[in-house]
This record gives C-alpha cells, structure tokens and sequence, in this order.
C-alpha cells in the first residue's frame, strides 16, 4: 500500500498503517497507544506526521464529528457516511443513503461542482440505548 502511494515503507508508517486498520475511528491517542505498544517509543510528532502522509496519500481517512477528536480509518474510496453514539461517542460506518458519491442532491449548489456529501447521524448505540431503558 505504502509504495503504491508512492511512500518509503518504514516501521512507523507500517505500524499506524497497521493501528488505523486494527482499531476503525480510532483518535490519535489510540493510534499512538497502539504504535508504542508495537514499536516502543515514538513520539507524537512522528504519529502526527505519519497520519498526515497516511492522509494525504489517500490511504487513511481523517473525520471529525463536531463535538469530537479527529479520527482515522482505513475505509477510503467511497463515500460512506458515520453515525455517532451521544452517549459513549462510539462510531460506525453507515453506507450511501442513495447510489454513488455525493448521494444526496443540495437543494443549491450555490454554483459549487459537489462531489462529495458528508452525513453524520447521532443517536444512541444498542449498549447506551440499553441503559437508557
């Protein structure tokens, strides 16, 4: 993956690669957690850097829920949306309300070219809705 974005292949990139792929939505203190727990010491800069290629090269996602760290996955290439616990902030992937990229029309682009629309639905997940009860 890292040479087809045309990224050296080093211990680091593998392993928040790796981390970003093991844990879905996870924040940057995870994705540092599980990279030290690979690699040893690493800093935050170098986890912040590596996320930032990892980003720029297309191979992981970067989100950001209002009200919420920013967060990372490996699902890229389509136009998934998210639904956010309000409860314990949980996140999971929802697919495309309707067909490909943006799946939604705006009711005025505004003269804007739309590729993409992001939709984040909240709600409680099964455990908090659960407890709720």
């Amino acid at each position: 993956m890292l040479r087809g974005a045309s990224l050296r292949v080093t211990r680091p990139r593998v392993a928040v690669l790796s981390a970003v792929h093991d844990k879905p939505h996870a924040d940057t203190a995870s994705i540092i957690g599980a990279v030290r727990t690979e690699l040893g010491e690493v800093s935050h800069q170098a986890v912040y850097d590596v996320l930032r290629a990892l980003t720029t090269a297309g191979l992981v996602r970067c989100i950001q829920p209002p009200g919420s760290l920013a967060r990372y996955e490996s699902r890229v290439g389509d136009n998934h949306h998210h639904v956010v616990c309000r409860s314990c902030g949980v996140i999971a992937d929802v697919d495309c309300a309707v067909g490909e990229a943006p799946c939604l029309t705006a009711s005025d682009s505004h003269g804007f070219v739309i590729d993409e629309a992001e939709v984040v639905y909240w709600g409680l997940c099964p455990a908090c809705s659960t407890a709720a009860a």
